[in-house]
C-alpha cells in the first residue's frame, strides 16, 4: 500500500506499507541492489535516515528506512509487551521477506542500534552484517535491567527508571509535544548541548521533570520543517508506543537468555559521536569489541559530534557506511 511522501522524502524515494505479524511497518525505500535496513531510535522517525538514503542509493544500494514499531506511519500495539525485541525483530525479518530479498544489512542508531544489533544476534541466517552508530552492542548479562537502574543516580532518577510507568512520561511529553522534542534534540547535539555535556540531562531532579535541564535551542543540523514533520507525526500517534521499547527491559533480559554474553559475529561498524554521552557510559562495551563484536571491521568516534551522529554529520557518516559496506560484497545478496 503506497503512503503519500512527506516534504522530506529523498526523490525517486517511495513509501510503502507492509505487513508483518504484529500489523504493518511502514518504510521509504531507495534505489536498487543489495538491501540495507535503517532503524531509527527514540523520539525519531525513518526520516532520521533521510541523508542516508539517497548516498546509499547512489552507492549502489537499496536503503529502506522503516518506521519502528509504535512510530509514525507503522502499527501501534496497545499491549506494552508487544514491544518486546523479539516482536521488533520479527518485524525486522518481516520486512526483509516482504521486499523480496533473503539477507540484508541492518544499520540502526539509538534504540535502533540494540535493535539492530539483536536483529543480527537471533537471526543471524538474514542480518549479515550489522552497523551501530550511537550504542554499542552489549551481550545480555549482569543483573535485571530495573534493578541496575535503580541503582544508578543518587538521590536523582535514572531516565530509563524514569520511563518504566506507563502514562508518567507521556504526561511530561505530550502538554508540548514540540518543546519536548526541541529540547531533547537540542540538548544532545553538539552544537546545543549545555557547556557542562549531555549526561545531566538523562536524571530526573527528585519531583522534577525530564525536560528540566534542556535546552531551549535548535540545533543547526534540524531545520523548523523538520522539526514540525516530527512533532505532527508524535502529536497522531502520542509517545506510549515509543516508550514501550524502554518497557520492556526486563522482558528483554528473560527473553534472551539463551544468548548471555554471546558475540555477534557478522561483519559489523561501529559510529558514534564522540561528545555523545553513551561514549562514557558504555566505554566497557567499547574496549569489549574484540570480545563481543569479532567481526568488528572499523570502529569510529566523529570529533566535536554529539548523539545524532548521521544526521549532525551526514557526509561523514554517508563516507562510513559507503566503505564499510563496500568491503562486504561478498556478504550481501
Amino acid at each position: 500500500m503506497a503512503q503519500p511522501a512527506s516534504p522530506f522524502t529523498p526523490a525517486d524515494a517511495q513509501h510503502r506499507l507492509v505487513d508483518v505479524p504484529g500489523g504493518r511497518i511502514h518504510l521509504v525505500e531507495r534505489g536498487t541492489g543489495p538491501l540495507v535496513l535503517l532503524i531509527h531510535g527514540f523520539p525519531e522517525l525513518w526520516y532520521s535516515w533521510r541523508h542516508q538514503l539517497p548516498a546509499l542509493a547512489a552507492a549502489g544500494y537499496r536503503a529502506v528506512a522503516v518506521d519502528v514499531r509504535g512510530y509514525g506511519r507503522s502499527s501501534t500495539p496497545s499491549e506494552v509487551e508487544a514491544y518486546r525485541m523479539r516482536a521488533h525483530v520479527e518485524d525486522n525479518v518481516a520486512v526483509v521477506r516482504a521486499l523480496g530479498a533473503e539477507t540484508a544489512a541492518i544499520v540502526g542508531h539509538d534504540w535502533g542500534s540494540t535493535i539492530a544489533a539483536d536483529s543480527a544476534l537471533l537471526r543471524p541466517d538474514v542480518f549479515s552484517a550489522v552497523g551501530l552508530l550511537g550504542v554499542p552492542y552489549s551481550p545480555r548479562g549482569g543483573i535485571r535491567p530495573t534493578d541496575a537502574f535503580a541503582m544508578i543516580g543518587g538521590d536523582e532518577e535514572f531516565y530509563v527508571r524514569y520511563f518504566q510507568e506507563p502514562g508518567r512520561a507521556e504526561a511530561e511529553i505530550e502538554q508540548d509535544v514540540r518543546g519536548w522534542l526541541a529540547g531533547f534534540y537540542a540538548t544532545l547535539s553538539a552544537d546545543t548541548m549545555p557547556p557542562s555535556g549531555e549526561s545531566g540531562v538523562f536524571f530526573v531532579p527528585r519531583g522534577g521533570k525530564l525536560s528540566d535541564r534542556f535546552v531551549q535551542d535548535r540545533p543547526s543540523w534540524l531545520t523548523e520543517a523538520e522539526l514540525d514533520f516530527a512533532v505532527g507525526e508524535f502529536e497522531r500517534t502520542g509517545f506510549s508506543g515509543a516508550l514501550n521499547r524502554y518497557r520492556n527491559v526486563d522482558r528483554d533480559w528473560e527473553d534472551l537468555a539463551e544468548w548471555d554474553g554471546a558475540p555477534i559475529t557478522q561483519p559489523s561498524l561501529f559510529v558514534a559521536g564522540e561528545l555523545d554521552a553513551s561514549i562514557a557510559w558504555l566505554a566497557d562495551a567499547i574496549k569489549a569489541f574484540p570480545t563481543t563484536l569479532p567481526g568488528l571491521v572499523s570502529s569510529h568516534l566523529v570529533e566535536g559530534c554529539g548523539h545524532w551522529v548521521q544526521q549532525e554529520r551526514p557526509d561523514e557518516v554517508n563516507r562510513l557506511l559507503t566503505d564499510w559496506l563496500a568491503s562486504l560484497d561478498q556478504f550481501l545478496d
